[in-house]
């Protein structure tokens, strides 16, 4: 009983400190407007701020015809793991299509990008290698390198300086292969890696480069091809690792995309690819039409960009902080995690659905609301959401 009443005292801490986390259920699909209970027996429909639903396609209806196609031509799933009994030729489609996609030779499915992340490092790098990682890298990375023997350097967030001092310490430390990892778009901050300069280093050292596009690819760029794409950088990188969760589609699933040489040493030796069962074939096909629609969907870049601007102009006339970027995602930073928890309550109020982060997804002290554009979104749903914010940032004093 002992540990019981450890964890007990553990969360009751947590809420103490307005650090625990809650989840409230939506009553229907995810969209620019989502519909959540009352609380007395009715519902309610906010404007939605906090998804990774940047080109408004989880509610796609060619998305879910093609999902429910899927169904129906390769059943609802492959209860096995894909070297035993559990590849399709959609599987494979999918594959190239996003490798494609991307600019790589070959890519690998992964049942997301967390175990995409996780898997990549220890099945390529040994003890005599060197990864270089950015401070700011996603916990998917940080995880990932952590299951991997390869020697371990850091560099402050963006700080080039920094990076390549780490890459002549790896240099010193009698490195075999060196590797640099990074973030294409931080999550938490909204802004893009400096991948020309990283690529310039890479060169200059003999080091890969591998970035994790969660946040972009399908939306930055052209054609929605991420961010070595958006920066110039495309035949570069040498590792992109990325999801079907966020802007193509947001069911879930993640990849690697590289070489051929790395995808096959992935399929021989990434447990979490290994071990894992195939990505549903629902999902499989949903996400060959979301490529599809995203590469062809400026417009919709388009209205993503312009909602975007506004957006960030409302907040910075209102007086919010707001850390500096050109992405979809603009945090606005409030300090203390139970300043950000009581401005998402009130915003709840006043009918916009964001969420409050705070430790341990942001350092100490850094507690924000992380606001993100959708192509989801009308010109009316931005207007109502710059009210909802002034309304309650001046009951709350945040402005």
């Amino acid at each position: 009983m002992d540990f019981y009443a450890s964890l007990s005292a553990t969360l009751d801490e947590l809420r103490r400190d307005g650090l625990f986390k809650s989840e409230r259920p939506i009553l229907g699909p995810q969209d620019g407007r989502i519909r959540i209970a009352d609380g007395a027996g009715g519902t309610r429909t906010l404007v939605n701020l906090c998804a990774n639903n940047y080109l408004g396609l989880a509610n796609h209806p060619e998305i879910a015809a093609a999902a429910a196609a899927g169904i129906e031509s390769h059943g609802f799933g492959m209860a096995s793991v894909r070297f035993i009994c559990g590849t399709q030729d959609i599987h494979k489609a999918l594959e190239e299509t996003i490798a494609a996609y991307v600019g790589c030779e070959d890519a690998i499915l992964f049942a997301g990008c967390f175990d995409a992340n996780g898997g990549v490092f220890e099945a390529l790098l040994g003890a005599e290698d060197a990864i270089i990682s950015d401070s700011l890298n996603h916990a998917s990375i940080i995880d990932g390198v952590r299951l991997c023997k390869a020697k371990r350097f850091r560099f402050a967030n963006g700080d080039m300086g920094e990076l390549e001092d780490r890459l002549r310490e790896a240099d010193a430390a009698g490195a075999r292969f060196k590797l640099i990892v990074t973030d294409g778009v931080f999550s938490m901050d909204g802004c893009v890696a400096d991948l020309r300069t990283i690529c310039d280093l890479a060169e200059r050292h003999g080091a890969l480069v591998m970035v994790d596009d969660c946040h972009a690819t399908g939306h930055l760029g052209p054609e929605g091809r991420g961010t070595p794409a958006l920066t110039g950088t495309l035949s570069r990188v040498d590792i992109v690792t990325g999801t079907f969760g966020k802007t193509l589609g947001g069911a879930m699933g993640g990849f690697v995309a590289a070489r051929r040489p790395v995808i096959e040493m992935l399929r021989q030796r990434a447990r979490p690819y290994l071990f894992s069962n195939s990505l549903a074939p629902a999902v499989v096909a949903g996400s060959l039409k979301a490529i599809a629609i995203a590469q062809g969907a400026d417009d919709r870049r388009a209205r993503l960009a312009s909602q975007t601007k506004r957006f960030r102009e409302g907040l910075t006339a209102l007086g919010f902080e707001l850390l500096p970027g050109e992405t979809p995602i603009i945090p606005v930073m409030l300090g203390e995690a139970e300043r950000a928890q009581s401005l998402a309550r009130e915003l709840d109020r006043e009918g916009v659905y964001v969420a409050g982060f705070f430790y341990p997804v942001v350092p100490l002290g850094r507690a924000r609301i992380r606001t993100q554009m959708s192509a989801a979104l009308t010109p009316d749903d931005v207007e109502t959401a710059l009210g909802a914010f002034e309304a309650a940032g001046r009951r709350l004093g945040a402005i």
